[in-house]
C-alpha cells in the first residue's frame, strides 16, 4: 500500500512548499523508494494556462500537454517522479467533473454537496496516483495557506485519509513562518496560530518545517514543540540557504527528516541514503566556484523571477555541470527598444525567452540584431526563435516591415504566422500546440552536434510558427532551418551561419533540465558563453 504525505502551508504564501516537498521526495528516493507527487491548486481555473505570468509565474508543461503550476517544475528538477496531467489537481477540474456527473444523473437524484461528493472526487484523484503499480509514497502539496476559504475542501479530503487508509499510512507536514522582528528576535506565535488553525480542521501535523532567516536554536524548537504537540525532533529548521535551493535536501537530511518520515510511516527502504553525498558534492562544487559567466535575459516579465523560473534553473544546471557560477543580468525588453547598446560589455551571452503580446517586442528584435552582428552567443526559446526570424528578415533580407501576425495581423511580410489549426480557435485554455512531439535535426548543424541524435522529443507551448511562405527566401538569405517536424511542415529550430552560437528553438528545452542532468542545449550555450567572455 502506498503511503501518503500531505504538505500544507501556514501564515503566508510563497514560503517554498514546492521546494520543500520536492526536497523530501529527493531524500526518500535516495533511500530507494518510489515517490510520486501531486500538486493541488485551490483556484477555480481549470489549469494555469490562461493565467497572467505576473500573478502566477511560469506555466510548466508536461509531456502529455498539461499546462500546470510551476511547482511541477520543482518536482521534475529535484526528483525522478513521472509527471502528467494527473499530477495536477485544481478546484476547477474537481467541480467540473462533479457537475458533469450530476448532469448525467450519476448521483441518482441525491443532493450534491461538498462533503462527500467534492471531497470524494479529490480523494479519487489522489488515490489514482498512489495506486499506480510500485508507488511507495505519494506526496501531495496543497497550495495556498491554512485559513484560505478555497483550501478547505482539500484540507478536509486530506483529513479523511486519517480514517482510510489511516495511520501509519498517512503523514502531515506543515510549513510555517517564524518571522524576525526588531533586534533579530525570532517569534513563534504565528507558527502556533497556524498549527492551531490546522488542528481546528482536524489535522495534527506530524512534522513542522519552520521557515526562518536563520537556524532555530534548541530553545525555540522546544517551545514550538510544546505549543503544537509536535515532537521536538520533528520540528525542522528550514532556514535561508546561501546560494541555491538545491542545498535544501542536504539541509533537511542533516536534521534527519528522512529518517523521521521512514520511522513514522513504517517504511522499509532498501538502504541508507547514498545519493545525498553525491548531490552535496555536486552542489558544493558549484558554490565554491569562483569562475563566472554573465547571461543577459531580454524579457518582458522580469519583475517576477518565477515567470521564467525553469529557464533560470536550467542555466544554473549548466553552471553546476561546468562548475561556473551563472550570473543573470536582466534587461526589460521595453527599455532597450531604443538602446540595445546598453547590453554591450555587460554580458557574455543573450537569451530571449518565450512570451505573448506585442509589448517589448522591438527591444527583443534589437537585442537579437546586436547579438548577431557583434558575434555574441544567442539563445532564442519559443518567441525567441520567432524574434530571430523577424530580425533576420528585416535586416538581412531587407523586409523592413517583417513581423508576426500576432503583433501585426495585417502586416506586409508576416514571416511568423498563426498555426493553421489555430485559426478558428475561440476557447483559449489548453488549445495551443502543447506537449511533447518529435523534431528532426538536419545533419551538419550545431543543434545536431549538441544533441548527437537525429530525432529529439521536446515540449511545446505556442500558437505561432515560421511561415512556410517565407522559408525559401530566409534559407536563401543564409538562415539555417536546422530542425523540423517529421513531415518537414513546421520549423522547429533555426541557426545563424558563421556565428559563435546562434540557435533558436520553437520548443521549451528548459522543462527537461535537472541539476544532475543539465539540458545539452543550455550546457553548450553556457560553455560557449564562458569561452566568449
Amino acid at each position: 500500500m502506498s503511503r501518503y504525505i500531505f504538505v500544507t502551508g501556514g501564515v503566508c504564501s510563497s514560503l517554498g512548499k514546492g521546494v520543500a516537498a520536492s526536497s523530501i521526495a529527493n531524500l526518500l528516493e535516495g533511500h530507494g523508494l518510489s515517490v510520486h507527487m501531486v500538486k493541488i491548486d485551490p483556484y477555480i481555473n481549470v489549469d494555469a494556462g490562461t493565467m497572467n505570468p505576473y500573478q502566477h509565474g511560469e506555466v510548466y508543461v508536461t509531456d502529455d500537454g498539461a499546462e500546470t503550476d510551476l511547482d511541477l517544475g520543482n518536482y521534475s528538477r529535484f526528483t525522478d517522479s513521472p509527471l502528467s496531467r494527473d499530477n495536477s489537481i485544481t478546484t476547477g477540474q474537481v467541480y467540473q467533473e462533479v457537475i458533469r456527473q450530476e448532469r448525467e444523473g450519476r448521483f441518482l437524484g441525491r443532493t450534491v454537496q461538498v462533503i462527500p461528493h467534492i471531497t470524494d472526487e479529490i480523494k479519487r484523484r489522489i488515490l489514482k496516483i498512489g495506486e499506480r503499480p510500485g508507488v511507495d509514497v505519494t506526496i501531495v502539496e496543497i497550495g495556498g495557506t491554512v485559513g484560505d476559504i478555497e483550501s478547505i475542501p482539500f484540507l478536509e479530503a486530506a483529513r479523511q485519509f486519517i480514517h482510510d487508509p489511516g495511520k501509519p499510512n498517512v503523514l502531515y507536514i506543515h510549513l510555517t513562518l517564524v518571522p524576525t522582528v526588531s533586534m533579530g528576535e525570532l517569534k513563534t506565535k504565528p507558527t502556533q496560530h497556524s498549527v492551531k488553525g490546522l488542528q481546528e480542521l482536524g489535522i495534527q501535523p506530524d512534522i513542522l518545517l519552520c521557515r526562518a532567516e536563520v537556524p532555530l536554536n534548541d530553545g525555540l524548537k522546544k517551545k514550538i514543540s510544546l505549543f503544537t504537540n509536535v515532537e521536538e525532533d520533528a520540528v525542522i529548521s528550514a532556514y535561508n540557504v546561501k546560494t541555491t535551493t538545491y542545498e535544501i535536501p542536504v539541509l533537511f537530511h542533516g536534521q534527519g527528516i528522512d529518517k523521521i518520515i521512514i520511522k513514522k510511516m513504517g517504511l522499509d527502504p532498501e538502504s541508507r541514503n547514498k545519493k545525498i553525498k553525491e548531490w552535496e558534492k555536486t552542489i558544493n562544487g558549484y558554490i565554491a566556484s569562483e569562475k563566472k559567466v554573465r547571461i543577459g535575459i531580454v524579457g518582458k516579465y522580469l519583475e517576477l523571477h518565477d515567470a521564467y523560473k525553469s529557464i533560470f534553473e536550467a542555466l544554473q544546471h549548466a553552471g553546476i555541470a561546468l562548475q561556473r557560477r551563472v550570473e543573470l543580468v536582466k534587461f526589460d525588453s521595453e527599455k532597450i527598444e531604443t538602446d540595445s547598446d546598453r547590453i554591450s560589455g555587460q554580458v557574455d551571452g543573450v537569451l530571449v525567452p518565450g512570451g505573448f503580446g506585442e509589448r517589448g517586442i522591438e527591444g527583443m528584435i534589437r537585442a537579437a540584431q546586436f547579438a548577431r552582428t557583434k558575434g555574441i552567443p544567442y539563445f532564442g526559446i519559443c518567441l525567441g526563435l520567432q524574434i530571430m526570424v523577424i530580425e533576420f528578415a528585416r535586416h538581412v533580407l531587407g523586409l523592413t516591415e517583417a513581423n508576426s501576425t500576432e503583433f501585426a495581423p495585417h502586416g506586409c511580410d508576416p514571416v511568423v504566422s498563426l498555426l493553421e489549426e489555430q485559426e478558428n480557435v475561440k476557447v483559449m485554455g489548453a488549445s495551443m500546440r502543447l506537449g511533447s512531439s518529435p523534431s528532426f535535426l538536419k545533419e551538419g548543424t550545431r543543434i545536431k552536434e549538441v544533441y548527437r541524435v537525429p530525432v529529439i522529443h521536446e515540449r511545446h507551448r505556442h500558437r505561432y510558427e515560421v511561415s512556410n511562405r517565407y522559408r525559401g527566401p530566409l534559407e536563401q538569405g543564409g538562415l539555417v532551418m536546422s530542425g523540423t517536424t517529421d513531415n518537414g511542415e513546421l520549423v522547429e529550430s533555426v541557426e545563424w551561419k558563421d556565428h559563435p552560437w546562434g540557435i533558436g528553438v520553437q520548443f521549451h528545452p528548459e522543462f527537461k533540465s535537472k541539476p544532475t542532468a543539465p539540458h545539452p542545449l543550455f550546457k553548450n550555450f553556457v560553455e560557449v558563453c564562458f569561452r566568449h567572455a
